[in-house]
């Protein structure tokens, strides 16, 4: 994609007026707590808007980036040169169909706030969502999991914008979900999900309340506090990447203000004075260090904005996360 063109800035403008926003600090919208500005950023509220700027974007080659709740990504410190638009398209709704239930939701819902909602429905099937990070669009791209639960076995189906074709319905195999990944997450291109509908099951309330329980315990256990992206790695078969990084004697390894969590490895917490390259290094040094001791070639799950001059094993600035 081209730069910020003048005639899409204008017509942006001329339809959200100060909504539009020059030169915002993008870490005040990364759990990781670090990035440089954004040219431009605005705020959609639904489906609606966020289809007209993304088109608008298409129209006119605007360089754009689909933030979510902003976990799981990396801005760069020089930020990002183009629009970043934050998906706050978060309606949901519970629907019944030949008495089957089912969850929609736009892709800028909260992923953890939908699980909850279905459980005070007493819907099952989203407890291993509840503690996750992140939005259903986000989610359903990079096919989030959890607890022996992922996307993949959630989705039923997913209203997506194309630039070519416009709003098109796709059913869960034409995901060709992975693990942590779907085909618009290996193909990033001209593809938006607008929404998502996700399959449950009727359960008691309080067997449902008990597992989400349980599962939060064991996040609060396992997992660092602070401002950090969640897992940094995705797990190499058969073996777990924070295994491999302890086992690498890495825990509490630090460059600036990032170290390696002792709670868990694959955890990098920011001491709030981390800079972007910072944590750019410590993945670089994490992946090589393992690499040396194990021969395990680790692959990074979090997604990296605006590092574009770097090593592209470690860049993904295609604009489509939603993260």
């Amino acid at each position: 994609m081209l730069k910020m063109s003048q005639q899409g800035i204008d017509i942006l403008q001329n339809k959200y007026g100060k909504r539009l926003l020059q030169q915002v600090l993008l870490k005040n919208y990364s759990t990781a707590r670090v990035g440089g500005n954004a040219t431009w950023f605005i705020s959609v509220k639904n489906v609606i808007e966020l289809s007209d700027v993304i088109q608008t974007c298409w129209e006119h080659d605007q360089n754009y980036f689909l933030l979510g709740s902003g976990s799981n990504i990396l801005f760069s410190d020089s930020g990002f040169e183009g629009l970043v638009i934050l998906n706050h398209a978060k309606n949901i709704m519970i629907n019944i169909v030949d008495e089957t239930p089912m969850i929609q939701a736009e892709s800028g819902a909260n992923l953890g706030l939908v699980a909850r909602k279905a459980a005070l429905a007493g819907l099952s099937g989203l407890e291993w969502a509840s503690t996750i990070p992140g939005t259903i669009g986000g989610a359903v791209f990079g096919n989030a999991g959890a607890h022996d639960g992922d996307m993949n076995s959630n989705l039923l189906l997913a209203e997506i914008l194309q630039h070519d074709t416009g709003k098109s319905v796709w059913k869960n195999n034409d995901f060709e979900f992975r693990y942590r990944s779907s085909i618009l997450k290996r193909q990033p291109g001209k593809r938006v999900i607008l929404s998502a509908s996700l399959n449950c099951r009727y359960d008691d309330p309080e067997k449902i309340k008990e597992r989400m329980n349980a599962f939060s315990n064991y996040r609060r256990q396992t997992q660092p506090p602070g401002a950090s992206m969640g897992s940094m790695f995705k797990n190499p078969p058969g073996d777990y990447a924070g295994r491999l990084i302890e086992a690498a004697g890495l825990k509490g390894f630090k460059i600036g203000g990032v170290k390696v969590s002792e709670v868990h490895a694959n955890f990098f917490v920011n001491d709030e004075n981390a800079t972007a390259m910072d944590i750019y290094q410590l993945v670089q040094h994490v992946d090589k260090t393992v690499k040396q001791k194990f021969d395990v070639q680790l692959a990074v799950e979090v997604e990296m904005v605006g590092f574009n001059q770097m090593s592209e094993n470690y860049t993904a600035d295609h604009g489509e996360a939603s993260i």
